[in-house]
């Protein structure tokens, strides 16, 4: 028997909701079953909000964060220290530092790590227009805050390697952070020390 037009259309949420990261086949049926019976209060809004959302939002030119403007609100701010420069793997790692308020720098965001594995090399980071931030100068510190995996490591050093050559200090994040963990899992307090106790490289 054909499935109808309603069916199709839940069976569409469903599957959309089910490659949200956290989210499974199981946890999807839940959300979008919930979603649909708070049809007003939640799915309206909801929809109203992620249709605002995909108009508004914008990449980050200059750093990487998502906003709904660009520059992001970040690197508009002129009360933040342009001469310090964190970076991190994903935006989710930016909102944790800034969550724990560690620090009042400028950020860039890489969009992933070096994993020839996966086919991604440099070209398919923004290690060029960090590179490009550093030569432009005003950089006096690049805090290199990627997670503490292997291919965090790897990119790290990859990035130490192509300014090594600019005359900008380079550190990492040293205490607090475990090895193999990842930054957006971290509590604030971790995040902060981190940062506090970094070391060059």
């Amino acid at each position: 028997m054909p499935r109808s037009s309603t069916g199709s259309q839940i069976e569409t949420l469903i599957q959309l909701l089910a490659r949200v990261p956290g989210l499974g086949p199981r946890s999807a049926r839940r959300a979008a079953l919930h979603l649909i019976k708070k049809k007003d209060a939640l799915l309206g809004p909801l929809a109203e909000a992620m249709a605002e959302a995909h108009a508004a939002v914008k990449v980050c030119s200059t750093c990487g964060n998502v906003d709904t403007r660009d520059p992001c609100s970040i690197c508009a701010d002129e009360r933040r220290d342009a001469s310090t420069v964190i970076v991190v793997e994903d935006v989710a790692d930016l909102w944790a530092l800034e969550r724990a308020g560690a620090a009042n720098a400028m950020y860039h965001v890489l969009g992933g790590v070096l994993s020839p594995l996966d086919g991604i090399g440099p070209e398919e980071l923004n290690i060029r227009s960090l590179v490009g931030r550093v030569e432009a100068g005003g950089v006096d510190e690049l805090i290199v805050a990627v997670n503490a995996t292997v291919e965090g490591q790897t990119t790290a050093h990859y990035i130490m390697d192509q300014v090594g050559d600019l005359g900008v200090k380079v550190t990492r994040l040293a205490h607090g952070v475990p090895v193999g963990g990842e930054l957006d899992y971290l509590d604030d307090g971790t995040l902060s020390a981190a940062l506090r106790s970094r070391t060059a490289f």
